[in-house]
């Protein structure tokens, strides 16, 4: 009887199925995208321990050197780099230095230790840099082993990675080039889209020295205290969290600023709750109205399907077979939505994750959780009972009034 009443309303029934499934889709999306954005973010600054700058934006210093968004950053002075070396909290230092690109992929000058992040990285192809003409790329990079490039100053080839603008042309460093020598295994972060340098190289490019005295001079630390040039940002490792925590607080005054990027991500993560929760809300609030149109079109299919029902009770069927079979059908429908719903939702949020993955290198795993397969099971139980509005109609319903209407 539920297959046969159906087929009977087949594009009603499809219609319900539809509207509740994009209702539940939108809710499921939201929430599964949040949960990989914090996931990603939060995986993505785990190289970054502490960071040091110049006093300015802290949003923006963790913009840049995590997530590698181009903007232009105050200097911090070289000298804190032997400073920092030399203090005992401290199991490792290095400088990033931005500024210059390659075909759209950003040139980051900085040193070994940090390119292997302290011995945690092997190349995946080759070998570190061990010159200032040397480079290895990220996971990302479309760039063979061997193949050398020249980087242009500017940021006009970020919006195009993998392709040299006229713009980007116009503003090359003549005579500056990098061999690429290795390949970083995947890091599911925008430092895969990035060419890492000896910051060496990048200083030497800009006019500004190279940080030693020495002829030839080394590569990597120690620098010499007055020839070190500025940098955007200097990554710190501290030996521990005490650590930490006296060496964030040391450098918070002095001219410079420091901090831990997971305090930043957490004000954002924050602001970004708070538009999670007004959509959360505008949500439920749609799935609420869906399903208030949907219990009524059900009240009204029974309306319309109350002789056959009444045949059905006149034949001897119980009332309760017939408030069965009307529960069913409008619970069936109703089911068959919200999976259809989380299903839906799930791929709203894989290809959302697809597209911010492709504008900023940022990798997000969307996977099933728990939170969105309860908000289906609750939708589904409380889609359940409004079924039974439609079905206690039927199962009232006197019988001989039935089939006169009818």
């Amino acid at each position: 009887m539920v297959r046969a009443d159906l087929r009977a309303m087949r594009g009603s029934a499809i219609a319900v199925v539809v509207l509740v499934a994009l209702a539940v889709a939108i809710g499921i999306a939201v929430g599964a995208q949040e949960r990989a954005i914090r996931q990603g973010t939060a995986r993505a600054a785990d190289d970054f321990p502490l960071l040091v700058g110049a006093p300015g934006s802290q949003t923006q210093l963790v913009l840049t050197s995590v997530f590698l968004q181009p903007e232009a950053l105050p200097l911090v002075e070289g000298a804190l780099l032997n400073r920092l070396a030399a203090d005992p909290r401290v199991a490792g230092v290095a400088p990033i230095a931005f500024g210059d690109i390659v075909r759209g992929w950003p040139v980051v000058g900085t040193t070994r230790d940090f390119a292997a992040r302290w011995g945690r990285l092997t190349p995946t192809e080759g070998h570190l840099f061990a010159a200032e003409d040397e480079a290895i790329i990220g996971a990302d990079v479309r760039l063979r082993l061997g193949e050398r490039v020249t980087p242009s100053h500017g940021t006009a080839g970020h919006a195009h990675p993998g392709e040299e603008t006229e713009e980007e042309h116009a503003h090359r460093h003549e005579g500056v080039q990098y061999e690429v020598v290795g390949r970083l295994p995947r890091l599911g972060s925008p430092w895969d889209r990035a060419i890492l340098v000896p910051v060496e190289s990048v200083w030497e490019t800009h006019g500004l020295g190279n940080g030693h005295e020495a002829d030839p001079a080394p590569l990597g630390p120690p620098f010499e205290a007055g020839h070190v040039p500025g940098v955007p940002a200097l990554v710190v490792k501290p030996r521990g969290v005490a650590d930490a925590y006296a060496l964030r607080a040391q450098y918070r005054q002095g001219g410079t600023m420091a901090l831990f990027p997971a305090e930043v991500l957490v004000s954002l993560y924050r602001t970004v709750g708070d538009v999670r929760d007004a959509l959360v809300l505008a949500s439920a609030l749609n799935n609420l109205l869906v399903f208030a149109a949907v219990l009524l079109l059900s009240v009204t299919l029974v309306s319309l399907r109350r002789r056959r029902y009444a045949v059905l009770r006149a034949l001897g069927a119980p009332r309760g077979y017939v408030l069965l079979v009307t529960w069913l059908g409008a619970a069936s429908l109703l089911t068959a939505g919200c999976v259809a719903g989380l299903l839906t939702g799930w791929a709203a949020s894989y290809a959302l994750s697809e597209v911010i993955a492709a504008q900023t290198g940022l990798h997000l795993s969307v996977a099933p959780g728990w939170p969105e397969l309860s908000l289906t099971l609750l939708l589904i139980g409380a889609g359940s009972l409004l079924s039974l509005a439609p079905a206690l109609a039927a199962w009232r319903a006197p019988v001989s009034a039935s089939l006169r209407g009818g």
